[in-house]
């Protein structure tokens, strides 16, 4: 198409544009003249998102807050690529008002160029991203944000060609976060379930002996521990000082316990897993750290989840796995992670722990070098090598979850790094789903892995936590060599309705007393 033909094609969608804009300036609504004005005003600053933001949080429930983190980072990310960037580039000014009713101009006429909405873009933004990790909310959101953008037009803000470009612009952006971290939905591949071993019944806590980590969570670890002990009053409740030998105080605790719980994080658990397995003893997971990643894949995304399980008394067995003679039951890894993980903890005192993060960040992608390494008998220059204990999903630079905790593999995936444009040539395979034939990223399940580090030894990081620098370490696996309670999904028919508040206080008090099933 030659420079003429591009200028007619312009200017037919100028002209179809302003005339559609004339149209919806010359429809009459009373009710739409008073609601419309008052939707564009609280989508200003994404005000209206923040305030669906906070409600998905007060639920209580972590799909919704994942929901709401999900929605608030696609709002931030577009705003500030639209209203930063593409408007400073597009000279297109705002639409006339001659024609719009005065009664729908609402507030002050916005300074900035025209072309893309803002407030469409965020918009989008929110209900895609929102929606992708909470389908069920798709709809109502969807409606939500085409009635922010439509208001755009009603009120005079901007033409519709604007809605629309700001509109891709939002879904394009929230798509590309969700191809970045890609949102924990169920698979519609369903590996067999895992194999329940009933266990003793505890109603009221008899046997259980719980170890509490009072810092994890930001100080959640006592509050749980409360309503552990009112739900559970025959349960013995041993918090753990910071200083002391964590690991003595679990296996004094599993010395007399007949079921070893555990208040924590992640790494608090796999440090109560590891005196479980030395003691033969069922482990009982409480959610109380950050993340929470174990308790999630175990199906407990609150108290009432764990203290449900152990009434009922349904547990299995899972995997372990192993790395130069120590065991893991989330994740390992060389190279890039490790490293981040120092950076950010010579940091995290002064700074604390989100603003270490990112500069250990800033650092890691700066200075790191690749790691020459032999990996079961190839070369490469690794960037990063992880390794999950069991099959992680989704594929990709980032595994979030496991459907199974008994598969008896090993999940690897290395990222190799020393060749020209590496960086960008693993971004592009990303983004246009061509990863997994990059030769710059292997993804298998091996049973076992031999690494041999060639270029001096590197920290090894075990269930996020940092170890001594290791030349050559094998990692495997021990299958089902810890029992733990799990949670059975019940069928949706027979979960009672329930509204916010009491979600809110199942979440806070535990849940409800009542005979095992």
């Amino acid at each position: 198409m030659g420079k003429h033909e591009r200028q007619r094609v312009l200017r037919a969608l100028d002209a179809w544009d302003r005339s559609v804009f004339l149209e919806v300036a010359a429809r009459h609504s009373p009710w739409l003249d008073r609601l419309l004005p008052r939707l564009t005003a609280a989508a200003d600053r994404s005000a209206i998102w923040f305030a669906v933001a906070t409600g998905l949080v007060v639920t209580g429930r972590r799909r919704q807050r994942r929901a709401a983190v999900r929605g608030l980072c696609s709002v931030g990310a577009t705003s500030l690529l639209v209203n930063q960037v593409a408007k400073r580039v597009s000279p297109r000014p705002r639409p006339s008002l001659a024609g719009v009713p005065i009664s729908r101009i609402a507030g002050r006429v916005p300074a900035s160029t025209s072309f893309p909405s803002g407030h469409a873009a965020s918009a989008a933004a929110f209900a895609v991203g929102a929606g992708l990790e909470l389908p069920a909310l798709a709809p109502p959101l969807v409606a939500l944000a085409a009635a922010v953008g439509y208001s755009r037009v009603y009120t005079g803000r901007h033409y519709p060609g604007d809605v629309i470009a700001g509109t891709l612009a939002g879904v394009g952006i929230a798509a590309i976060g969700a191809r970045l971290a890609p949102a924990r939905t169920p698979s519609r591949i369903r590996p067999p379930a895992p194999v329940i071993e009933q266990r003793e019944p505890r109603p009221d806590g008899a046997g259980i002996v719980a170890v509490v980590n009072p810092r994890s969570g930001s100080g959640r670890g006592l509050r749980l521990a409360e309503v552990f002990a009112r739900e559970l009053p025959e349960a013995e409740v041993m918090p753990w000082e910071p200083g002391t030998d964590l690991d003595e105080l679990l296996r004094k605790a599993a010395a007399r316990a007949e079921v070893l719980a555990v208040i924590g994080g992640d790494g608090t658990v796999e440090a109560a897993a590891r005196v479980a397995q030395q003691t033969d003893t069922p482990l009982l997971v409480v959610p109380g750290g950050t993340f929470n990643h174990f308790a999630a894949d175990l199906g407990f995304d609150r108290i009432g989840d764990a203290i449900t399980a152990v009434r009922r008394g349904t547990a299995t067995r899972i995997d372990v796995g192993t790395a130069a003679g120590e065991s893991f039951i989330n994740t390992a890894s060389l190279g890039a992670y490790p490293a981040f993980v120092a950076a950010r903890e010579r940091r995290q005192q002064r700074w604390g722990r989100g603003m270490a993060s990112a500069l250990a960040a800033a650092e890691i992608l700066r200075t790191e070098q690749p790691l020459p390494a032999i990996v079961d008998g190839r070369a490469c220059s690794a960037a990063t090598i992880f390794i999950g204990n069991g099959r992680y999903v989704p594929s990709g630079f980032v595994p979030i979850w496991r459907p199974r905790l008994d598969d008896g593999r090993l999940d690897v995936r290395l990222l190799e790094a020393g060749h020209r444009l590496a960086g960008t040539r693993l971004l592009f395979s990303f983004l246009t789903g061509r990863l997994g034939r990059s030769r710059l990223y292997r993804e298998y399940d091996p049973a076992e892995l031999h690494v041999v580090l060639t270029g001096g030894a590197s920290p090894l990081a075990r269930d996020g936590e940092l170890g001594a620098p290791v030349r050559e370490v094998h990692f495997g696996k021990q299958p089902r060599a810890v029992t733990v309670y799990v949670a059975v999904p019940t069928r949706r028919r027979e979960l009672p309705r329930q509204g916010w508040r009491a979600r809110r206080e199942r979440t806070t008090r535990g849940p409800k007393r009542r005979a095992p099933a």
